[in-house]
């Protein structure tokens, strides 16, 4: 496997664990992409995409989200 192969999928890998993370395995993958697209529009840098970083930022300090989005959801307040 080349340098550039395992790298991508390091990363797909890496992206998966989001998706884990979330609890977000047994959403539809056209409503996971849909999110994804909406997400690649919020400017960097903007407001929104600030809010959007913190509560990510805050789910990585939970060790395990057994509730999925939920607990996400509970971080974020």
């Amino acid at each position: 496997m080349t340098a550039d192969r395992k790298h991508e999928a390091r990363e797909k890998f890496l992206l998966g664990g989001l998706v884990v993370k979330a609890g977000l395995t047994m959403a539809d993958r056209a409503f996971l992409l849909g999110g994804f697209l909406e997400l690649a529009k919020i400017a960097p840098g903007s407001s929104e995409y600030r809010r959007l970083r913190d509560i990510g930022e805050e789910a990585f300090k939970i060790p395990k989200l057994d509730g999925g989005s939920r607990r996400i959801a509970e971080a974020a307040e």
